[in-house]
């Protein structure tokens, strides 16, 4: 699933084709891509300018004029992005509008999606602010300070990991940037958030900056699906130093590295660098 730095790429790679651009026309192919009527949705979109194209957590925002938010869960293997001219739709492209440049010349953008997990929705500033998803998402890991983390984790009971992984607690993280966070700070995933120290909550707000930061300059990671708003492979997946690397050697101190299953997702740590 798309993460915070891989949704970022695309909203920057989809930035300077779509802003400025009119909504001229919208083909719904397939109505599991929306979470409305379809019929709404199109007379929503037809006709409205995208000012500006950004991210919340894990979903991408179009903002629209008039107040109206374009809003895109991407989830497993959802795609929003400008073809090649001469690519055409296929059995998994489910959205296909047709948009307007200011200098009159029309261009196509795609929304694919082979698991048909992901979906599209068109608020109205209010209706955003009501949606619970959107309302109870947590703070910006970028934009918090440690102490904020800190308060988020006070008196939470749950394992570290599983704590992470809960947007409503910080928002943007899966399962890829909280292994490779918690192996930069040291802290196993299966550690009780209260036990944690100041220092030791430092250190991990540190590591989750410092990875989702590479991770965006590397343009996100391709594993199976993912790939920007104009197609192409991110590369952090060549810097992981422990998510998909079970049995393999520390990159640091050469353990074995360990897999368990926390909150229901694979986990990797190594026994020796992550302190209990």
């Amino acid at each position: 699933m798309p993460e915070l730095p891989e949704v970022e790429t695309i909203a920057r790679t989809l930035a300077g084709d779509l802003e400025g651009a009119v909504f001229e026309n919208i083909e719904v192919r397939h109505i599991c891509a929306l979470e409305q009527p379809p019929e709404g949705f199109a007379k929503r979109l037809r006709g409205r300018r995208i000012l500006s194209v950004g991210r919340r957590g894990k979903l991408l925002l179009l903002l629209l004029d008039g107040g109206y938010v374009f809003a895109c869960h991407l989830r497993m293997t959802g795609r929003l992005y400008v073809p090649q001219p001469d690519d055409t739709p296929d059995n998994h492209t489910h959205l296909v509008f047709t948009l307007r440049r200011p200098d009159g010349r029309t261009f196509p953008l795609f929304y694919r999606d082979v698991r048909k997990f992901g979906a599209c929705r068109v608020h109205t500033p209010d209706e955003l602010a009501c949606w619970p998803f959107y309302a109870t998402l947590g703070p910006e890991p970028l934009a918090m300070s440690a102490a904020d983390l800190a308060a988020r984790l006070a008196n939470k009971r749950g394992r570290i990991k599983a704590v992470l992984l809960d947007q409503k607690v910080v928002a943007g993280l899966g399962n890829i940037y909280v292994d490779e966070a918690l192996f930069r700070a040291g802290i196993r995933p299966d550690a009780i958030p209260a036990s944690l120290s100041r220092k030791r909550v430092a250190r991990l707000h540190n590591a989750i900056q410092e990875v989702l930061q590479e991770a965006i300059a590397g343009c996100g990671s391709s594993i199976r699906d993912y790939v920007d708003g104009r197609g192409n492979a991110g590369s952090f997946q060549n810097s992981f130093r422990v998510y998909g690397r079970a049995g393999q050697p520390c990159t640091v101190c050469n353990t074995p590295l360990v897999k368990a299953t926390i909150a229901g997702r694979t986990t990797v740590y190594c026994p020796h660098c992550q302190q209990k």
